[in-house]
C-alpha cells in the first residue's frame, strides 16, 4: 500500500530545487533561511554572517548527513550526528567537513536557534495535501523534537513527536493562531511546488520556530511520511491523510 500511495505524487529529491522553486513565490520568500550550494567560499561568508549554520546534503532523506557548523571565539567547530570537533582555523575545519561530505553536493543554510522542549530542540512538521476537491489543503500538523544531544529533530533518527499544541504552549498565549499560520503556509507552499513540479501532489514542510515565533521553511519534502501522523493525539487526521492520498489525481 505504501508505494502505491506515494507513487502518484511526483518526487523532487533535488533540496535545491525545492529551495528555489519555494523562494520564487513572494509570498513564501521571506520564509526562508539564507540558503547557498556550499562551497569554500560560501560557506564561509555564510558563517562569516552568521555565525551558526547547517549544510546539508543536496540529495538524502531523514537528516541523514546534516551538520551544524559555528564560528567560535576560539576557531570554528562542527557536530554531525552526536560527535562534535572543533578547529582552530576555518582551513582545517573545510577540510575536515569536506573529508565527511565525501564529494557530495552540498547546501549551507543560515542557522535558525529552535525553540526548546525540556532542553531539546523541536520543529513542526506541516503536511499539506492536494485534496479530493482538487484543492491544496493542510491535513495535519505534528512536532518532532530532538533526540539527547542530537542536531536533528527526525523521527527516523531518533526524535519524538508530540502535539504542536504542547510543544508551543509554553512559549505563546496563541497557539491557534500560531497553527492558523503554519497551516497557510502549507497550503502556500503546496501551490507553489505543484507550480514548478506538476504531479506533486503532497509536501511536508519542515519548519522552525525561532525565539520570536517566526516560522522558517528548512526544508519541503515530496515523499513525507504520513505514518509519523499516527501518533497525533487526534486520530481522524492520519485517516484523513490516508484517504486523501488514495485520491491524488492519476494525471
Amino acid at each position: 500500500m505504501r508505494v502505491k500511495e506515494r507513487a502518484m505524487s511526483r518526487y523532487v529529491g533535488s533540496k535545491w530545487r525545492k529551495t528555489v522553486a519555494i523562494r520564487k513565490n513572494t509570498e513564501l520568500a521571506s520564509y526562508v533561511p539564507d540558503t547557498l550550494r556550499m562551497t569554500n567560499t560560501t560557506l564561509l561568508q555564510h558563517l562569516n554572517r552568521y555565525a551558526m549554520v547547517y549544510i546539508k546534503p543536496e540529495f538524502g532523506m531523514h537528516g541523514n548527513g546534516v551538520i551544524r557548523v559555528e564560528r567560535t571565539a576560539a576557531g570554528y567547530k562542527y557536530q554531525l550526528n552526536k560527535k562534535v570537533r572543533s578547529f582552530g582555523d576555518y582551513a582545517a575545519l573545510y577540510r575536515s567537513i569536506r573529508l565527511q561530505t565525501g564529494g557530495k553536493k552540498y547546501l549551507v543554510q543560515k542557522g535558525i536557534r529552535l525553540l526548546a522542549h525540556r532542553g531539546r530542540q523541536f520543529d513542526i512538521r506541516v503536511m499539506a495535501q492536494f485534496g479530493p476537491k482538487r484543492a491544496w489543503e493542510t491535513t495535519g500538523i505534528i512536532g518532532r523534537v530532538a533526540a539527547k544531544n542530537k542536531i536533528v529533530t527526525n523521527y527516523h533518527g531518533g526524535g519524538k513527536l508530540l502535539a504542536a499544541s504542547r510543544l508551543l504552549g509554553p512559549h505563546t498565549d496563541d497557539v491557534k493562531s500560531k497553527l492558523s499560520a503554519l497551516s497557510k503556509l502549507g497550503v502556500r507552499a503546496g501551490k507553489a511546488m505543484q507550480s514548478s513540479f506538476p504531479g506533486v501532489y503532497v509536501i511536508g514542510l519542515d519548519i522552525a520556530m525561532d525565539e520570536s515565533l517566526q516560522p522558517w521553511i528548512l526544508e519541503v519534502n515530496t515523499r513525507p511520511d504520513p505514518y509519523i501522523f499516527r501518533k497525533h493525539p487526534d486520530p481522524n487526521v492520519f485517516r484523513k491523510i490516508m484517504r486523501y492520498a488514495k485520491a491524488y489525481p492519476k494525471s
